[in-house]
């Protein structure tokens, strides 16, 4: 597989998206994807919110939000069936502005690719919207899909037989996401000004149809819900011991001073 990011320009807000792909990528190859980031998706939408005050970012990411709740650092929240931090509201080269994410990565993929498969005259081509994600546990992002358009998000095994016979009861690839990865890390995430990457020989299956569902898991379903409920009850029993030793140790202090 080939990923090449692109340098480009700085987008601005309100400019066109395929006039903007088109003067960087002048010629593309069949069975190519075009990665474009989030962000200057967004940004063709005028997908931004002047800061006013201290409040306006907690705001916005509560009307964004399907959940949002308050942690140490940022808001945890749950947007488009996707855990993220503050609704993936970004306030990083954004000239003092929030920007926030597409209104729909699925619909703005699938607009793009046909606007670009008739410019570049070519019918195996896939559009691939990124954006960025920390890990449970773990440091640092890595390159995610928010929607995408034109090949198959997900490689199902189950059901074939590895080298030894057995067969596969659960395996799964996450294409999309891995191919998000691979081009988000070379598009960098500071001030390398490469929001556009083309991946070449992915071997991957591209189709007209996209289902945006199919990488969704349902919370019931998903494998580390039984670790954060585990996580969320003794986080609860700790705070509360915590309280009970406020109380009594407050207690203890003004009956001290009483018999002072």
């Amino acid at each position: 597989m080939n990923v090449t990011a692109i340098k480009t320009g700085v987008f601005k807000e309100g400019e066109n998206l395929a006039d903007f792909v088109i003067r960087y990528i002048r010629n593309v190859k069949k069975d190519s994807v075009i990665v474009i980031t989030s962000k200057i998706v967004a940004l063709s939408e005028n997908r931004t919110v002047i800061i006013e005050n201290k409040k306006t970012k907690e705001r916005v990411i509560r009307s964004e939000s399907e959940l949002a709740i308050s942690t140490k650092h940022v808001w945890l929240t749950v947007k488009d069936g996707m855990i993220m931090a503050s609704a993936g509201i970004d306030e990083s080269n954004a000239n003092g502005k929030l920007i926030l994410l597409p209104q729909n990565s699925f619909r703005a993929a699938l607009k793009l690719r046909k606007e670009l498969m008739k410019i570049y005259n070519v019918k195996k081509l896939g559009v691939l919207i990124t954006d960025s994600r920390t890990m449970p546990l773990r440091s640092g992002v890595t390159g995610v899909a928010l929607g995408y358009a034109g090949f198959k998000g997900l490689r199902d095994y189950r059901g074939t037989r590895d080298i030894f016979g057995r067969a596969f009861k659960f395996s799964q690839t996450n294409v999309a996401d891995s191919l998000a990865a691979s081009a988000v890390f070379l598009m960098g995430e500071g001030n390398e000004q490469r929001p556009l990457a083309i991946i070449e020989k992915s071997n991957i299956q591209f189709c007209e149809k996209v289902s945006r569902k199919e990488l969704t898991i349902s919370l019931r379903d998903d494998m580390y819900r039984p670790l954060f409920s585990l996580i969320s009850r003794k986080t609860l029993d700790n705070r509360k011991q915590e309280c009970y030793y406020y109380r009594k140790s407050t207690v203890q202090n003004r009956n001290e001073r009483n018999d002072k």
